[in-house]
């Protein structure tokens, strides 16, 4: 049985040792893959990192596998403006890449217009992704330039092969861009999203939180008919002031109170004159609603400061407990506990 195999095929030397499985392309090692093998693995990695990010991996791995091969073919013969259109269609049709030719060349600027046509990548789109563009092909070609040349090279695709173009068109130019910047592009657009992210979870932790706490810090909580509590807690500026006189008074009607315990305990000292400026307008609002406001829980040291320098407050009904608010409320309505 006959262990090794030779054949010639566009003029490059094919050997298949199949005693050892190597098989040699140009002298090299290669491997031959099924197309569908090779859609299964990219639509794996497309499925674990995304869209754009497989993008750039399929790029950045066709680009310095091309540098791969333009470097390795470099050191074989020489390559230059003059023969690499030969060189190029002898090598990459032979081994199944689908046929490619330079169409255009600038041997001043070393500027290459590529027509590439059913190459594998294409292919492989065809079979799940019609509408997928390919982006490894185009790259690797980048990458074999600047292996060939010596200087970085980038490319523009202007057609793609579809139903209506039967190639697809490729620019290739010397160029300063190059796969690292891109990669660091897309860290940094992965790293703003992730932080926009963020600081958009944060806005709408903040904004429950700013809810929960407009709830809670102005309750109006009935108690018995007509009567109705709102205890004061901590400091407040402008903002709390606002929801407490509006949340206060917008709720009155619907419970029909009469009586607004304003509880000060939560407060013990920390009466400060704004507060006391607070209760005071909303004591005088809601006695044009025909409601009367009772300060509740006021300590030794609270009835102290009110004394001395919150003179105002004390006009309206002090009570040292709610309990004694409420016992008050409703002797003034003329009820009792029994």
């Amino acid at each position: 049985m006959e262990m090794q195999k030779d054949l010639i095929v566009g003029g490059v030397e094919l050997k298949w040792d199949l005693k050892t499985g190597q098989v040699l392309f140009e002298g090299g090692d290669v491997v031959f893959f099924w197309v569908s093998a090779m859609k299964t693995f990219f639509d794996t990695i497309n499925e674990i990192t995304g869209e754009e990010a497989t993008n750039l991996v399929l790029e950045a791995t066709g680009f310095r596998q091309g540098i791969i091969v333009g470097e390795g073919f470099k050191k074989m013969q020489e390559i230059n403006t003059s023969n690499v259109v030969e060189w190029l269609s002898n090598t990459y049709v032979p081994a199944g890449w689908g046929y490619v030719r330079i169409d255009k060349m600038n041997i001043d600027t070393k500027n290459f217009t590529l027509i590439i046509k059913d190459d594998w990548e294409y292919k492989m789109n065809k079979l799940g992704h019609k509408d997928k563009q390919g982006i490894f092909v185009p790259a690797h070609y980048a990458g074999v330039f600047t292996g060939l040349f010596g200087r970085n090279y980038w490319y523009k695709i202007s057609e793609y092969q579809n139903e209506s173009n039967p190639y697809t068109v490729v620019e290739y130019f010397p160029s300063d861009v190059n796969i690292q910047q891109n990669i660091r592009e897309l860290t940094r657009k992965q790293e703003d999203k992730h932080i926009q992210e963020l600081e958009s979870l944060v806005a709408e932790k903040t904004k429950m939180l700013q809810e929960l706490v407009k709830e809670l810090s102005s309750p109006l909580i009935p108690v018995l008919e007509g009567i109705v509590v709102v205890p004061l807690i901590g400091r407040y500026d402008e903002n709390r002031a606002e929801d407490l006189i509006d949340n206060t008074l917008n709720n009155l009607p619907k419970h029909q109170a009469r009586y607004v315990l304003l509880d000060l305990t939560g407060l013990n000292k920390d009466l400060s004159p704004y507060t006391a400026e607070l209760i005071d307008k909303l004591g005088s609002a809601a006695r044009l609603l025909g409601v009367e406001v009772i300060l509740v829980g006021i300590s030794a040291e609270l009835a102290m400061v009110i004394t001395e320098t919150l003179t105002g407050l004390k006009k309206y009904e002090c009570l040292q407990t709610l309990q004694h608010g409420i016992y008050y409320a409703l002797g003034k309505s003329g009820k009792s506990i029994v």
